[in-house]
């Protein structure tokens, strides 16, 4: 039997038409009114005051120096990331293995580099040549070396910076897809490992897909936040955006007109990492959280409840 069109049926009965009006909210109207004002005031109050500088702001928005530093921590943060997930998964599939060795080192792993501040790390990373002046490639335990590099040559401010951001990185990154992978049903396993599949088909297969939903929007977040930890890197001298800005306002003294080219700078990159979060969750969320319009779910209530009457 075919079922009666829903919108032909509230046409053809008036009488199932809600005629539903919002009530005044005299309050509401009062807020917004006062938060404009609030927030047209201190966008005029910064405009117009002369120490601010927008005209030296203007000058180096764009100034060859600061784009250098700009790219170095774009650098910093996609290799940052790459690296702290890949670490992020290696730790957290050992978690969950059946090996207390492994569980062991995976928590340890844990323990020591989300226990200590990153700028400790960071630090002790760019001085490490204080603990082994040579980095050798041989046999160990004593063994002959086959090759030798002195470790200051090697470990310079862009590669500290990076093996504190990446190693720090992948121990939260490693809870984040450890929930994600908990959060899929073992159900789903069971299924896919009756169906004849390795267990390395039913991860790539059945619970990535499932765990991404989960494990995506904590990434997008941490991605946006290693935008801005980058600039603890400034410490160790790592040339990224907040580090060569630094260097130029002690040559011209205008502190606070660069800082404000390193925010706005800042600020165009978070934002566009946010966008780009914001398509790649819908695309990993599509078929969750799906819901009927408001319109459809009021006339098909009352058009179950004619019939019933």
């Amino acid at each position: 039997m075919a079922q009666p069109d829903i919108a032909s049926t509230v046409e053809d009965r008036p009488d199932l038409t809600i005629d539903a009006t919002h009530p005044p909210r005299p309050g509401r109207w009062i807020g917004a009114g006062l938060t404009a004002f609030a927030l047209f005031w201190l966008g005029w109050t910064i405009a117009v005051n002369p120490n601010l500088h927008w005209d030296v702001v203007v000058d180096y928005q764009f100034y060859p120096v600061i784009l250098e530093g700009l790219w170095v921590t774009i650098q910093l943060t996609v290799i940052s990331m790459v690296v702290g997930v890949a670490l992020g998964i290696t730790a957290a599939l050992m978690q969950l293995s059946e090996s207390r060795v492994m569980r062991f080192a995976a928590a340890a792993y844990l323990w020591f580099f989300r226990g200590t501040p990153l700028l400790v790390q960071l630090i002790f990373w760019f001085n490490i040549a204080l603990i082994f002046t040579e980095l050798s490639i041989g046999v160990p335990f004593g063994g002959p070396k086959l090759a030798t590099w002195e470790t200051n040559a090697i470990v310079t401010g862009f590669v500290a910076a990076l093996l504190g951001l990446s190693i720090n990185e992948g121990a939260y990154m490693s809870e984040i897809v450890r929930a994600g992978l908990q959060s899929v049903d073992p159900g789903q396993r069971e299924a896919a490992q009756s169906l004849g599949m390795s267990r390395v088909q039913v991860m790539r297969r059945v619970v990535l897909p499932q765990a991404m939903r989960v494990i995506i929007p904590p990434t997008g977040n941490q991605f946006i936040s290693m935008l801005k930890t980058t600039s603890l890197v400034s410490v160790i001298a790592g040339a990224d955006l907040l580090t060569v800005t630094q260097r130029l306002y002690l040559e011209n003294f205008e502190v606070i007109a660069l800082l404000i080219v390193a925010s706005i700078w800042y600020l165009v990159m978070t934002t566009l990492a946010s966008i780009g979060q914001h398509f790649v969750e819908k695309h990993y969320g599509r078929g969750y959280g799906t819901s009927v319009p408001l319109r459809s779910r009021i006339t098909r209530n009352l058009t179950i409840d004619r019939r019933k009457s």
